[in-house]
């Protein structure tokens, strides 16, 4: 069983653009949402992942991940419910073994920008760079599975 513990924030400004990498594409699409959120994600139109979560978005959740065949992901796109989410996420040190991911929203969402890390402990410690705004771990507005619900214009 997989353990997922992690922290979201929004983020201010582009500070982060220096240290992160070129990013990585991505495509993916809710197909179940209830008491676990089944998700499809589509990595630079070359690799694929399925995805099961439990419960409601918060600090500590489970995750379980298999990779599965990109022409099947795509397939699945059709059965999604509310919108596909396109994103870019760039990755950059955190210090201590840690990793910030810098979630970029395409169009739909509005060009929503997230930052999330993911921790081996709650209670573990880590710098907050100065880009780094308000922490929005638990609100369901800034999930994913909420963005793809929820249009913006």
């Amino acid at each position: 069983m997989g353990q997922e513990i992690e922290r979201k924030f929004l983020v201010r400004g582009t500070g982060w653009r220096a240290l992160a990498d070129a990013g990585r594409s991505i495509r993916q699409a809710y197909l179940a949402r209830g008491t676990a959120e089944i998700r499809v994600r589509i990595l630079d139109d070359r690799e694929a992942r399925l995805t099961v979560k439990s419960g409601k978005p918060g600090l500590e959740r489970q995750e379980f991940e298999y990779a599965i065949p990109l022409a099947d992901a795509e397939a699945m796109l059709a059965l999604r419910t509310g919108d596909v989410i396109a994103k870019r996420r760039h990755r950059l040190p955190a210090g201590n073994g840690l990793t910030w991911e810098i979630d970029v929203f395409g169009e739909a969402q509005h060009g929503f920008v997230l930052a999330e890390i993911e921790l081996t402990d709650k209670h573990a410690a880590f710098a907050k760079p100065d880009w780094l705004g308000d922490e929005v771990t638990g609100d369901p507005r800034y999930s994913n599975a909420a963005l793809a619900l929820t249009r913006r214009s």
